[in-house]
């Protein structure tokens, strides 16, 4: 019999909706769950706003102060989609309240905060998952069986790019991902987070950076009203921009691959532009999420007159998580990842699968890559991750 698993989540904008729908969706695509979610309450300091997000997204209650949410009884796991800077302490205390805790990414806004984090959830004995959802993209997770099973050979190459452009212009608000104290940084932890996870997921553990930031709008005005599609209003005065517009970075792998990684949200054209590509001895793998339902796969051993990229159509119930959505050729979207993460999440806290990934553990580790490219950018020089 499934177990009932009753969750609070604090944050209601653009990842507590995300997060709310997969939480609402996955029994009804996942029906032999070992765990099935119970939406007891959510959390935001705005009464009106969290009052409304409640009704329209399907909870039972609400809470306006997190601390009141993580010592509830009836919570089995706290979801944390706040900015960074509360990850840290509302993580800690929902583990020592003995929580499971799923987090937004990047874990932390520092190392320190995220191994404090790590050991606080070891500590307890309870699950935790850093929410890097293109894990469960199903090409990126074909990806990371056709690696296993040996058909790209040898890794040498890494290569990805994070490109959006919703930013540009001057007059775009200084909302808080715009600011060192709440976000911890810019397209670096946002989407050079993602990109680091998926690269240590598909090819090995980094061991050393070297990376280079550039800040090429230094004020902004200040932003009066926050909406969740990432818009907000401003008013004539202006405040400083303390985070990174762009980051670049070089790395080294543990297994002699090099890799290349760059964010940005000044790529005029790019809305959401997350592409990888792996060289091999025997092959390449290359992704792009504006197609997440394609994955191009290149075979060396191919005859020389068929020689070329070929396009997978990632939508046959042999891919990973497609047995339990559409026919062959019918498409998923971004919404679903979600879904297959928290499914992997349930099934943990119920007990019917140990090996939970990414783990607070891995979270420490991606933030280490994090930090090792912010210190290398501001040293000019190489960082070891170990020496972190």
């Amino acid at each position: 019999m499934a177990r009932n698993v009753n969750v609070g989540l604090v944050g209601y904008s653009f990842m507590g909706k995300a997060h709310s729908h997969a939480f609402k969706d996955m029994s009804f695509f996942f029906p032999d769950a070992s765990g099935v979610p119970v939406m007891k309450a959510i959390c935001g300091r705005n009464e009106e706003n969290v009052k409304g997000a409640a009704a329209e997204f399907g909870w039972e209650g609400y809470e306006t102060d997190w601390k009141t949410l993580v010592a509830r009884d009836d919570i089995d796991l706290i979801d944390v989609s706040t900015p960074g800077d509360s990850h840290a302490e509302i993580a800690i205390a929902a583990a020592e309240a003995g929580k499971h805790v799923f987090c937004e990414k990047p874990l932390a806004n520092t190392l320190s905060e995220a191994r404090a984090m790590a050991d606080a959830v070891n500590r307890a004995g309870v699950k935790s998952m850093v929410a890097y959802n293109y894990r469960r993209v199903p090409a990126v997770a074909l990806a990371k069986r056709l690696i296993e099973e040996g058909r790209i050979g040898q890794v040498y190459h890494w290569r990805a790019v994070y490109l959006q452009d919703w930013i540009m212009d001057p007059d775009f608000p200084l909302v808080w991902r715009l600011q060192k104290e709440k976000a911890g940084s810019g397209p670096h932890g946002d989407l050079n987070a993602h990109i680091i996870d998926l690269a240590r997921y598909l090819v090995g553990e980094i061991t050393e950076v070297t990376g280079m930031q550039e800040t090429f709008i230094k004020e902004r005005p200040i932003a009066e009203e926050i909406d969740a599609a990432l818009g907000a209003s401003a008013a004539t005065r202006k405040g400083p921009v303390t985070v990174d517009d762009t980051t670049l970075a070089l790395a080294r792998f543990e297994n002699g691959a090099v890799g290349s990684f760059e964010a940005t949200r000044f790529a005029g054209g790019r809305r959401n532009g997350n592409r990888f590509e792996i060289n091999g001895s025997k092959g390449s793998i290359a992704f792009n999420l504006e197609k997440m339902n394609e994955l191009q796969y290149y075979d060396r051993a191919d005859e020389d007159h068929v020689q070329g990229f070929r396009e997978i159509i990632v939508t046959e119930g042999a891919h990973p998580y497609m047995d339990r959505w559409w026919p062959p050729g019918h498409i998923i979207g971004w919404e679903h990842t979600f879904i297959h993460e928290i499914y992997d999440l349930m099934q943990a806290i119920a007990g019917a699968d140990d090996d939970l990934h990414p783990d607070f553990d891995e979270g420490v580790r991606d933030q280490a890559v994090l930090e090792a490219i912010s210190l290398s950018a501001e040293h000019g020089a190489w960082v070891r991750i170990a020496d972190l």
